[in-house]
């Protein structure tokens, strides 16, 4: 089973003073209101029941506490700071929001170094100081197989800091504008599409421009991929936000809103490739991500188990 586009290991970080982030409502229009009796106390019990449940279905999940003491209310989306990629490679991303800079850690590369072949670790984070973001697997949604890397513009993917990405990682870079049906821009790439390895998720009526909007699905078929074409609605209840993994069988995990409102037939077409699993979370989701967001896919070659001599 091929697992390049579909990571058998993931890395989360359970949340302990989760809240939507006040300084990221400006341009997520996905955010909304949580209520604030036990928030964080729901988000850590949604977190938990999300990581026992990848573990019972086969997919290695390494969970980080962060103890919120830095006021980080967005860190249960690690996948915006950082990405792992085949051949030992890791980059370290610049983030929009101040608050958002702290989910950084150390402790979570170290990992990564020590049980995985890591060669590169290329730290992008320093162009922060120049107003510069490119806000990882949140901002590109990447095809692995077909070296892609799909983005819709935003104030969260500078596009000069994107081709530098691309020529360092070896990816073709395909820029879109993106928009609701409120005109509002697409903050992240990852909320409007994800790619499995035979079947592709996203709102193509978000493109406005017609010819951009045939580009990306063409390319998207390439590879013989079958494109999933979602609606507005869809896309509000979290249905591009979704990511393929590796477990005991190709799962694609997603929430259980987005399960819901997905159609039969569009169903039928991941079922053929992956076993859906929705997974609960309400609460979490009012920060404006979702399943996609919560996990950060690692894409390096583990290290043999060493034995005790």
């Amino acid at each position: 089973m091929s697992i390049i586009q579909a990571p058998s290991s993931v890395v989360m970080i359970r949340p302990h003073a989760f809240h939507p982030n006040p300084e990221t409502s400006a341009d997520n229009a996905f955010q909304s209101q949580a209520d604030a009796r036990d928030v964080s106390a729901r988000a850590r019990a949604e977190f938990d029941r999300v990581a026992g449940t990848l573990r019972e279905a086969g997919v290695n999940v390494h969970v980080f506490d962060d103890h919120g003491d830095l006021d980080t209310p967005d860190s249960v989306f690690p996948n915006n700071w950082f990405s792992t990629h085949t051949g030992g490679h890791i980059a370290l991303y610049p983030m929009y929001a101040e608050n958002r800079r702290r989910e950084r850690r150390a402790d979570v590369i170290e990992l990564l170094k020590r049980d995985y072949r890591v060669s590169e670790v290329i730290d992008y984070s320093g162009l922060e100081q120049d107003g510069l973001s490119l806000e990882g697997t949140g901002a590109m949604v990447l095809d692995h197989i077909g070296r892609i890397a799909y983005v819709a513009r935003s104030n969260r993917a500078d596009p000069v800091l994107l081709e530098r990405f691309c020529a360092h990682f070896n990816y073709e870079p395909i820029s879109f504008d993106a928009a609701d049906a409120q005109g509002t821009a697409i903050y992240h790439t990852n909320v409007l599409m994800g790619i499995g390895t035979d079947y592709a998720l996203i709102c193509l009526d978000m493109i406005p421009d017609p010819e951009r909007r045939r580009t990306v699905a063409e390319r998207l078929s390439e590879n013989g991929r079958q494109v999933i074409d979602l609606t507005h609605d869809q896309i509000g209840n979290f249905a591009g936000n979704a990511i393929e993994l590796t477990g005991s069988e190709r799962l694609l995990a997603l929430s259980a809103r987005a399960f819901e409102a997905l159609r039969p037939d569009q169903l039928a077409v991941i079922e053929r490739s992956a076993k859906p699993l929705p997974l609960t979370i309400p609460t979490l989701e009012t920060a404006g991500g979702s399943v996609r967001c919560m996990l950060a896919g690692i894409h390096l070659t583990r290290r043999p188990e060493r034995t005790a001599a």
